[in-house]
């Protein structure tokens, strides 16, 4: 199925996938059959203790493939979207895992990219009012800048973050105003399974 790419300051962001060949019983069952797929996808990662970039990956894209055979959209209808950056991760290799288990969940994704100030993160979540803002953090000298975001961004928007410096002080998160840190991959898309948008949505 092809995309739409919506026009505007924000790079490839895709408009939802058409659902209305999806509505009624078809719809719910396919949604119900990828909830469950992906649970299997999380138990079997939990058994390896630190699964490797590839298998991350190659689970995903093995449940995307999945997706695409049977039409499935993803667990909600109309998708959550993700607001995606880097605050001082000059790299970005864990966004792009993030990113494509954000796509087997069914996530409509907004890219800023790396090394995006807090004025840009704060201005896209209060023009695209996302559901999700998706944080890499590394460093402890952004703690102050996390708060500010929190308080500048929509009350509705659910932070998401991931970084070491969380385990290291599991304080940081919640005095900074992070809704969920994401340790790995596994726990994201853990997450997501039980994610509820604030916005009204039809949840499959």
């Amino acid at each position: 199925m092809s995309r739409d790419t919506r026009e505007g300051p924000y790079p490839e962001h895709p408009l939802p996938f058409s659902r209305a060949v999806y509505r009624g019983n078809l719809m719910i069952q396919t949604g119900a059959d990828l909830r469950k797929r992906i649970s299997e996808m999380v138990e079997t990662l939990r058994k390896t203790r630190r699964p490797s970039r590839n298998a991350l990956l190659s689970a995903a894209q093995s449940v995307l493939d999945w997706k695409q055979e049977h039409g499935a959209a993803g667990l909600w209808d109309p998708p959550p979207l993700m607001v995606t950056a880097t605050m001082d991760d000059g790299w970005g290799h864990g966004l792009e895992v993030i990113h494509r288990y954000g796509e087997v969940a069914g996530l409509s994704i907004v890219r800023l990219g790396l090394l995006r100030t807090a004025d840009e993160i704060i201005r896209a979540c209060t023009d695209l009012r996302p559901d999700i803002l998706g944080l890499t953090v590394l460093q402890f000298d952004t703690v102050d800048t996390l708060a500010e975001i929190r308080r500048s961004i929509p009350g509705e928007t659910r932070i998401v973050a991931g970084g070491p410096i969380f385990g290291a002080d599991p304080d940081l998160a919640p005095g900074a105003g992070i809704d969920f840190v994401a340790t790995d991959a596994v726990a994201f898309i853990a997450y997501l399974l039980r994610f509820q948008p604030a916005r009204p949505s039809w949840t499959n």
